[in-house]
């Protein structure tokens, strides 16, 4: 698979099996601009190995890890001049699986498209202020509760366990994690969960300055008896969490400068923008050597 570049308004996405049975995967990843102009993507293998493991759920024929990073890097070449400056804003890219060929009944597709769109996004949220694949059904269900949540003053819905309606499983769009003493607690990935590439980074970040990092069953109790809570994600990174209301009860959490959450949002930040060293090797720059008309038809 070569990757070529396109106009958006030449694509073309009509599926019957993506339409009518959901048979679509997609991912979410940013590209930065770093203080010294260089462009840089945030761990795409770990975006791509995150699309194998849902297409293989939904028997489904996704990209290679090279092919998968290939397109996501030309995709970007090819849009570099909307990427904002540092500080300003990132360029959201959403690589897209999906079915397509003639599918009437309940039956996997007879080929798949394997399409990355970018949109230049701003800073989400202020620092201070499920399931575990990315499929396109995913989302959707949690429309009416956030509508609810938000009709009601709240800015967003934590959904429990189906099982026990006693432990927390995610927020709307993203991970949670609760901050007790010196241990972060987050709900373990077991089919429910989303395996965030934000919770991965965040919890191997709070490891390095001496955190201890916990993937167990978190309990209703627990979260209205924590010092702190945060959600992290591609589009949030870290956000505090201010307060949660429980029915009657509501729980006022740390946030500010002082807060974990914020320290973790610093961290992490500051190697996507190159402000800091990446002793890690999580960021990949684009290198812009090759001519993008080379990929246009």
């Amino acid at each position: 698979m070569v990757p070529t570049v396109h106009p958006s308004s030449s694509s073309c996405l009509t599926s019957e099996a993506d339409e009518k049975y959901a048979n679509g995967l997609f991912e979410g990843l940013k590209a930065y601009r770093t203080q010294m102009g260089r462009i840089t993507l945030f761990r795409p293998e770990q975006n791509a190995l995150r699309m194998q493991m849902g297409a293989d759920r939904l028997c489904m024929t996704p990209p290679s890890v090279d092919q998968f990073v290939e397109a996501v890097k030309q995709t970007v070449i090819a849009n570099k001049k909307w990427v904002p400056p540092p500080g300003k804003g990132t360029l959201y890219i959403r690589p897209l699986l999906i079915g397509s060929g003639a599918v009437l009944g309940i039956a996997s597709a007879p080929e798949y498209m394997f399409v990355v769109y970018v949109s230049p996004v701003g800073n989400y949220h202020k620092v201070s202020s499920g399931l575990n694949l990315k499929s396109c059904t995913n989302y959707s269900p949690v429309v009416k509760s956030l509508r609810e949540a938000k009709s009601a003053g709240f800015s967003d819905v934590l959904f429990l366990d189906a099982a026990t309606g006693r432990n927390i499983e995610e927020v709307s769009t993203c991970n949670i994690f609760v901050v007790k003493e010196n241990i972060l607690s987050t709900p373990p990935i077991s089919g429910t969960i989303l395996p965030g590439i934000t919770r991965k980074s965040i919890s191997e970040l709070a490891r390095d300055i001496g955190y201890q990092v916990q993937e167990r069953d978190v309990s209703v109790d627990e979260l209205l008896e924590a010092e702190e809570v945060f959600c992290k994600g591609t589009a949030v990174v870290v956000r505090a969490v201010e307060s949660v209301t429980f029915y009657e009860t509501k729980i006022i959490y740390i946030t500010g400068e002082n807060a974990l959450s914020t320290k973790l949002h610093v961290m992490l930040t500051n190697i996507q923008k190159g402000v800091v060293e990446d002793t890690k090797d999580w960021m990949v720059e684009i290198n812009d050597t090759i001519g993008i008309d080379t990929f246009l038809n």
